[in-house]
């Protein structure tokens, strides 16, 4: 039997919400019947598109092939150092001496000297603004002792944040072996910095910085050619060709952009503009609830009280089609025996949304509250009804 009624969004619109007694499954966002074009050709060895808020895929190619990153491995470092700063084991006003490996380090720089100190501030607007290895480098000993067990950190939020695909051998990006990542795994390392770390993310917008009385710009070109560019980084070498990892916002709807391998500094930037471009012109995305908002109920066998109420962890998000927002659908499947204790987060049932039966993003309802055991008699009560059943 398919029960179906109206309820209403955090933003105010109305879906209709059907309950299911299974479960579905959960493919990316299908483009059959709907009225989008494929996205453009992109000269790149990888590429990927993703929102920002929901995590859906808009279009990407090789994103799972393992490459040489370059300098996109600073979004790991300077991601490190945020987590040192907000875990307090570090501060940005705090002095750091330069050593002669950091100094010597080879490629980019940010021009400082053996023996000084720079601040923390200092040094990761070398690394975000400049690209300045030595910076890297000078970061990854203070906080780490060296640059291989910092290397290992980096690792470690790698396979925590779900990269599983990548490995850092260094916080540079020098040519290393085994020292890669993909373009999926750099769009989960990127939406991750921004949502954890909004005020830090301001500075991958600045579109220069001067240190030692030497001004040099960013290498970001869309920070130029487009307002709603705010980040986030570039790389080259020989080997990893022209890379660039870009984010941007526009009337709410922030994208992230990766794009490996391309053949000259302004191809990078082409390339993620047009991606940029494709998304937000043919896609958009809304918020469908509210985390801890209460979407439905279930009945509780030998609890304290009978009746649970169940919603999501996180704000659930939807990036669809333009103009086919009026064709999702929720789909809620709810556990028909729910016997308490019942813990608050614990599952108990999921929600799918749907488009043209296709499912396009899915997430565990959970209890919004803990039930305790019920008293003796309701237990007893309880058991008999069940075995009736």
């Amino acid at each position: 039997m398919l029960f179906i009624t109206n309820r209403v969004f955090s933003s105010g619109k109305s879906l209709a919400l059907c309950m299911l007694v299974f479960f579905l499954p959960t493919p990316l966002l299908a483009a059959n019947n709907l009225i989008i074009p494929a996205s453009p050709t992109i000269a790149a060895r990888g590429y990927f598109l993703m929102d920002f808020d929901s995590g859906q895929i808009l279009t990407e190619k090789n994103a799972d092939d393992r490459l040489a990153p370059a300098s996109l491995t600073k979004i790991m470092s300077t991601y490190v150092v945020f987590q040192e700063l907000q875990a307090g084991q570090l501060a940005l006003d705090e002095p750091v001496i330069i050593s002669k490996k950091a100094w010597k380090t080879p490629g980019s720089k940010m021009f400082i000297e053996v023996n000084k100190h720079v601040s923390v501030e200092d040094l990761l607007k070398g690394v975000i603004i400049q690209s300045g290895n030595d910076a890297s480098v000078a970061l990854a000993e203070h906080i780490a002792g060296d640059e291989e067990t910092f290397a290992r950190l980096m690792n470690q939020h790698a396979k925590r944040l779900g990269m599983i695909n990548s490995n850092f051998h260094n916080s540079t990006g020098l040519p290393a072996k085994n020292h890669y990542t993909t373009a999926h795994d750099l769009a989960i390392l990127s939406q991750a910095l921004i949502r954890e770390f909004p005020d830090y993310y301001q500075w991958f917008k600045e579109k220069d910085f001067t240190f030692n009385n030497i001004k040099q710009s960013n290498r970001n070109k869309l920070l130029w050619r487009d307002d709603s560019v705010d980040g986030i980084k570039t790389g080259y070498t020989e080997k990893a060709g022209y890379c660039l990892v870009a984010s941007a916002k526009r009337n709410n709807m922030r994208l992230i952009s990766v794009v490996m391998g391309t053949r000259n500094q302004n191809a990078r930037a082409r390339e993620n503009q047009n991606l940029l471009n494709y998304g937000f012109r043919f896609f958009e995305t809304h918020k469908l609830y509210d985390a801890q908002q209460k979407l439905t109920e279930a009945k509780v066998w030998k609890g304290a009280t009978n009746i649970l109420s169940l919603g999501i962890n996180d704000d659930l998000y939807v990036t669809v089609p333009r103009r086919h927002y009026d064709d999702l659908k929720a789909v809620m499947s709810v556990d028909s025996r729910i016997i308490a204790p019942v813990g608050a987060g614990q599952t108990f049932g999921s929600i799918a949304i749907t488009l043209q039966d296709e499912t396009i993003i899915q997430k565990p309802l959970v209890a919004l509250s803990p039930i305790a055991i019920g008293s003796i008699f309701q237990k007893l009560y309880d058991t008999v009804l069940l075995k009736a059943q």
